[in-house]
């Protein structure tokens, strides 16, 4: 049977009072809930670099405008610049949208590609959730804690330089849908984001070195035919690795991806389509 859609996608206004509902309730839970959040930045940079990495800015997406891609750009600009030099104290919660604010065209946010119910628009800030699959990517590989992570339910490019396992993006939505993570350790973690020519790139820092390193792998990658549709699935686990004698301290799972794609994968080298049950 076909699951009945939520009430607020029957009509534009009762969608936006949904919205308007969600959005209030965030923010009562930002200043009444309790949390510590994370909102002091330092200038001083920490000396310990934990993880880093870099995403290419601007991808080869069929039937895209680029424009939409170069204003892109600029809104991780901005938004890069108020999350560079945060720290995260003990017991602190680093909130996205809390750090981000609202992103309209006012504060200079451009429209830029969002995926929104399967389909790709057009709105002002599109295009931030890359900026947040660099940060939950990252944050993945330290001690630190994800307490919110979105993510899409759908495939909806083929690979184009990909350089992380497939799955580990974090989609978000003014303001209801945030990424979140906790520093449950007892030491202070520095963020640092910011925009190259080509790249986005971050890191996360640390005020003293880690006796463990962290390394993601990938398992059971597969394209699966079922009901006529195609879907993507893999496994995610985290290697804890002691930094001294290289030995493994750990293996965790982390979660199991299966979303439907979106493009053919016809043609694509090096895919191979399985039937569901293989």
């Amino acid at each position: 049977m076909e699951a009945r859609k939520p009430l607020s996608s029957r009509s534009p206004l009762l969608y936006r009072v949904s919205v308007c509902l969600h959005r209030l309730h965030r923010g009562c839970r930002w200043y009444l809930g309790g949390e510590k959040h994370s909102l002091y930045r330092s200038d001083e940079v920490f000396p310990f670099v934990v993880v880093s990495h870099r995403s290419l800015l601007m991808r080869k997406l069929a039937g895209t405008d680029q424009i939409l891609q170069k204003n892109k750009v600029q809104s991780l600009r901005i938004a890069a610049s108020l999350i560079d030099g945060v720290v995260i104290h003990p017991e602190e919660v680093f909130s996205f949208w809390r750090l981000v604010g609202r992103p309209v065209r006012r504060r200079g946010f451009m429209p830029g590609l969002q995926l929104s119910f399967g389909k790709m628009t057009s709105m002002v800030g599109g295009g931030l959730c890359q900026l947040t699959n660099l940060l939950h990517w990252m944050i993945l590989q330290t001690p630190l804690s994800v307490t919110e992570r979105h993510r899409h339910s759908f495939d909806p490019f083929p690979d184009y330089r990909r350089t992380v396992p497939f799955g580990t993006g974090a989609t978000v939505f003014y303001n209801y849908l945030d990424f979140a993570f906790r520093n449950d350790s007892s030491l202070r973690f520095q963020m640092k984001v910011w925009v190259e020519d080509e790249f986005l790139r971050g890191e996360i820092r640390c005020e003293k070195e880690l006796p463990v390193s962290y390394s993601i792998v990938e398992r059971n990658h597969r394209f699966v035919m079922e009901n006529g549709k195609v879907y993507r699935e893999n496994e995610l686990w985290r290697i804890e690795t002691a930094a001294r004698t290289s030995g493994i301290v750990s293996r965790k799972f982390l979660f199991r991806n299966h979303v439907e794609v979106l493009y053919d994968v016809s043609g694509i080298p090096g895919i191979c389509l399985q039937q569901a049950g293989d």
